[in-house]
């Protein structure tokens, strides 16, 4: 066997440990078959089901306990950035990409929860935006953890999340105070077309 086959092997063998999961309903906590049931469930090597689980733990999935088993985890993306922003985040491209997108991300967010923001948000937005004066970065995370969870887009508020994880993690990215306190503005205003224009300001 290639080693490109091997890899496919394994690769294949993680798409099916997925499907098993989600079939069986397993939530964190849940302990999953041994080595050699999981083999013969999901019709694989042995070898390959080993590569996947140990795949699996390094990214914080699984854990396997001593004499116990192999147990899911509840998913903390904060061992995934830890990993991987070593390694991706090198190119200097890649950090203003990282950049670019996750405005654009953040001002669709924005665009989709303002229909959806009333009095009692604009009054929490404006708190927000002055609890955190001294420290940018809380501000941010805050300002915008609150308009991800108006847009009701659970997806959507996971990508940011990771994304605004990997940010902190090289290069922190937030907007001067005067960005959010016009932004709460439009919120109230009720003016969701100019906020385009607000965060096309931004890279002027």
């Amino acid at each position: 066997m290639t080693l490109s086959t091997k890899q496919k092997v394994y690769q294949e063998v993680i798409r099916e440990l997925q499907r098993y999961i989600e079939v069986n309903n397993l939530n964190a906590g849940d302990r999953l078959p041994s080595e050699r049931e999981l083999a013969e469930k999901l019709n694989a090597g042995r070898s390959s089901v080993r590569e996947a689980l140990r795949a699996l733990e390094l990214i914080g999935l699984i854990e396997t306990r001593h004499g116990e088993g192999t147990f899911l985890r509840a998913y903390r993306s904060y061992q995934t950035v830890e990993l991987l922003s070593s390694f991706i985040l090198r190119q200097e491209n890649i950090k203003s990409e990282l950049s670019i997108t996750k405005k654009i991300i953040e001002k669709e967010a924005a665009k989709l929860a303002c229909d959806r923001i009333g009095k009692t948000d604009f009054k929490e937005l404006t708190f927000l935006t002055e609890r955190n004066k001294n420290d940018p970065q809380t501000r941010h995370n805050a300002y915008f953890n609150y308009l991800f969870e108006k847009t009701e887009n659970l997806l959507l508020k996971k990508i940011w999340l990771l994304m605004e994880e990997f940010s902190s993690a090289v290069n922190p990215q937030y907007y001067d105070e005067s960005f959010y306190v016009n932004l709460t503005a439009l919120f109230s205003e009720g003016d969701c077309t100019s906020i385009e224009e607000l965060f096309l300001k931004l890279d002027r």
